[in-house]
């Protein structure tokens, strides 16, 4: 006999939902990004560098909560498109700043454009006034995530 009331109760959760919809969302976004040569990845680490100046890669790894390795990975890659230009700190020679370079800027630009058309594949169902609020919702429980 299936267990059809776990079933439900399991489908009726946030966090079931988030996370069907949340692997819905990524393979679309990764399909996009990839169209024009990159990895979510690299999106989120392009996203990062131009929230503020320039950063050190150990900067990054601890914003974005992630290995430093991965980052060094990510940047060699942005930085064979062209896309980051990584500069010697001279207060530390050791320390390597990143910043975005026009083309980074450019994809950037191609990253939001294609997180936009997912978004608008996404929520074709909704009316703006549901689509606005889904939108806040997501971001203040995102904002409550962080760590302070």
């Amino acid at each position: 006999m299936s267990d059809v009331k776990g079933a439900a109760a399991l489908r009726a959760t946030l966090v079931f939902n988030l996370g069907t919809l949340g692997a819905l969302a990524s393979d679309r976004f990764a399909a996009r990004v990839e169209a024009i040569g990159l990895k979510p990845k690299h999106a989120g680490l392009l996203a990062a560098l131009d929230a503020g100046s320039g950063a050190s890669q150990q900067e990054l790894a601890a914003r974005l909560g992630v290995a430093p390795s991965l980052i060094v990975v990510l940047a060699d890659q942005l930085q064979a498109l062209g896309a980051v230009e990584r500069v010697r700190d001279p207060q530390d020679r050791r320390r390597q700043v990143l910043t975005l370079t026009p083309e980074g800027r450019r994809l950037l630009t191609r990253c939001a454009e294609a997180a936009e058309e997912a978004d608008a594949e996404l929520t074709a169902g909704l009316g703006d006034a549901q689509r606005a609020a889904l939108t806040d919702a997501l971001r203040t429980l995102g904002e409550q995530q962080v760590p302070q």
